[in-house]
């Protein structure tokens, strides 16, 4: 007997007073359903995600929730007034005896129930918020951007809770591993509509592009028929004297169909400019020191970093990676040990808290009062990368509409000021890149076109991002700050990184919890063969293919490129990165490959 839907949405429409964000959407959400909700920034994923909660009332059509069912909603921004601590606003919709789920939640998400909510900062409460949507496990989880102000080793704990709960769930977020992870299903947010794949999130992008190519093909035989019966109507005149008024009216429905389509945005048209070169030593520190109070934030620390490296730093939140990206720059001074800065380097730097935008100013204000980017005498154009641009026209670059100019800097979403951080940045000709969790709040196609401007600049980029799929993608170092003052540095990305570490889903240097130390020695003692697989070993098991995949094509493309002759001579630095780049990825493979026949074996596979 089939289920009641736990949400039905019909025929929904919502305009805010000006053009609809939606029109005729439907939308029915099943028990036991894992969907990612995806779309571009500004398309309407969190209004959508509030009038499936019931807190925004559409302009029309309806909203039916299965009578009984307790639908929670994870708001980005919790109203937290009328609680004393973080613990008591996570308790409050618990039973007494139910307190140690929000306990658990809190040790898994690594906040303190006691914190007090005056002091505490915005990633605290979200994580608060998200502990109490999971410990009050409704039937139907709305989740906005959960990973936000989560380190790895939080987002791994919450990807499991998330494959093993049994409520439904829906999830916006940016980082394609977590939807990769969790969602058996997609919902593609797109100019006002909602279309449904049921599929895995690694089928959306050949979905969304097989979709636009469709259309492109069928906008492009429209305009083909309008233009041939519009010379059949001009030619008709002349040859019958007499027009068919049936192929006229026709030709008018033609075209206002072609007038109804709605253009799907373009992508950002970001671009990065590389000033003067840097020399080939861009940084040196050699046996850095650092220590807050107690906390040892590194020591002994050395590192050599040349032009083109592009370096991530991971870790858990508060490790202290943000310290030691500004003690490499010159900007926090080290305890013991020294930093030496190469010749002529222009740094731009991203900082994840977005200070350099003022929330009082707008968004014209944000760029024609940066010192650096102002025409002299002209109050409406900015410099970009050495030639003057009209403020409106280099703000349509970044996906901001004409109307958007004026508003304040507060009225932006997060992946709204992190666009208009990367404007500020992009303006300048710069050849030392320095990104603090750049990747918050961006949709995926930013993200992709931002990935691919990282892997085309020719300076250097420090990085800091809690994204493995970022990370794997534009990283070719990576330095691990694992607690207790240690750095480890790795070749390659997140996935290198943990193959070489010989850790796969706890982050470096974390210590494992009871419960999962227990989970390991059960692992470990199990026979062989005997089809019980750990969560952590199906989900590695799922996941081998595509990095065996991913490896093999790396290895194939760098060995093309030390086939060179002339590479060594020509640039010998390349060489040697792309060698121990080489090294890495085969040792990976053949760990990879070890894996997947040892959890094949285990798991008694025919």
């Amino acid at each position: 007997m089939a289920r009641a839907p736990l949400l039905q949405l019909s025929n929904i429409g919502l305009g805010f007073g000006g053009d609809p964000l939606f029109e005729g959407l439907d939308l029915v959400v099943q028990p036991g359903d894992r969907l990612a909700l995806v779309g571009r920034n500004g398309s309407g994923k969190s209004t959508l995600l509030k009038v499936m909660a019931g807190l925004v009332a559409p302009d029309e059509g309806t909203r039916v929730a299965s009578p009984g069912s307790h639908i929670g909603y994870m708001d980005q921004h919790p109203d937290m007034s009328g609680f004393e601590t973080l613990g008591d606003f996570a308790l409050s919709e618990l039973e007494p005896s139910d307190g140690y789920r929000v306990e658990m939640a809190a040790e898994g998400l690594d906040f303190d129930p006691a914190t007090p909510v005056g002091t505490a900062s915005g990633g605290e409460r979200r994580r608060a918020a998200l502990a109490k949507l999971l410990a009050e496990a409704p039937e139907l989880m709305l989740l906005d951007e959960p990973t936000n102000h989560l380190d790895i080793r939080a987002i791994g704990w919450l990807e499991e809770q998330l494959a093993a709960t049994t409520s439904a769930f829906v999830i916006i977020s940016h980082d394609r591993a977590v939807l990769r992870n969790v969602a058996r299903a997609t919902l593609w947010v797109d100019r006002g509509q909602v279309r449904r794949q049921d599929k895995g999130f690694d089928a959306f992008e050949g979905w969304r592009d097989k979709t636009w190519e469709e259309e492109d093909l069928a906008r492009h035989k429209l305009k083909r028929l309008i233009k041939s019966e519009a010379r059949w109507a001009v030619e008709g005149i002349s040859a019958r004297r007499k027009r068919n008024q049936g192929r006229v009216r026709a030709l008018q429905g033609l075209r206002a169909e072609q007038a109804a389509q709605i253009t799907r945005q373009g992508a950002a048209a970001m671009d990065l400019s590389v000033g003067k070169k840097s020399g080939k030593k861009v940084i040196e520190a050699v046996g850095l020191a650092k220590s807050f109070e107690d906390q040892q934030i590194v020591r002994d620390f050395s590192i050599k970093i040349a032009r083109g490296d592009r370096i991530a730093f991971v870790g858990p939140n508060g490790v202290g990676k943000t310290t030691l990206l500004k003690m490499l720059t010159g900007e926090v001074a080290p305890d013991a040990g020294t930093v030496t800065l190469g010749a002529n380097l222009v740094m731009a730097v991203f900082d994840q808290n977005r200070s350099a935008l003022d929330p009082e100013m707008t968004l014209w204000d944000s760029l024609t009062g940066d010192a650096d980017m102002r025409v002299s005498g002209r109050a409406d154009q900015v410099m970009v990368r050495g030639a003057p641009r009209h403020v409106v026209g280099y703000l349509k670059d970044f996906l901001f509409d004409e109307s958007r100019a004026r508003a304040k800097v507060r009225s932006l979403s997060g992946g709204e000021r992190a666009r208009l951080l990367l404007a500020r940045i992009m303006a300048r000709e710069s050849n030392l890149l320095v990104l603090d969790e750049p990747t918050n709040d961006l949709d995926i196609e930013t993200l992709d076109l931002l990935q691919e401007l990282i892997g085309d600049f020719p300076g250097t980029v420090l990085l800091v991002s809690h994204d493995r799929d970022f990370l794997d993608r534009v990283a070719t170092l990576t330095v691990a700050m694992e607690g207790d003052g240690r750095a480890t540095i790795y070749a390659g990305g997140w996935s290198d990184y943990q193959a070489q570490r010989g850790q796969i889903v706890e982050e470096a240097g974390t210590k494992l919890s009871p419960k999962a130390v227990q989970s390991s020695q059960k692992a470990k003692e199990a026979p062989q063969g005997s089809g019980k697989l750990s969560f952590t070993e199906k989900h590695r098991l799922e996941g081998l293919p595509a990095e065996i995949d991913r490896l093999t094509e790396e290895i194939e493309k760098l060995t093309g490129l030390l086939s060179d002759p002339d590479l060594f001579a020509r640039d010998p630095a390349k060489f040697d990165k792309a060698s121990a780049a080489l090294v890495a990825r085969q040792t990976a493979l053949t760990k990879a490959e070890d894996d997947w026949l040892s959890l094949e074996e285990k798991a008694g596979t025919p």
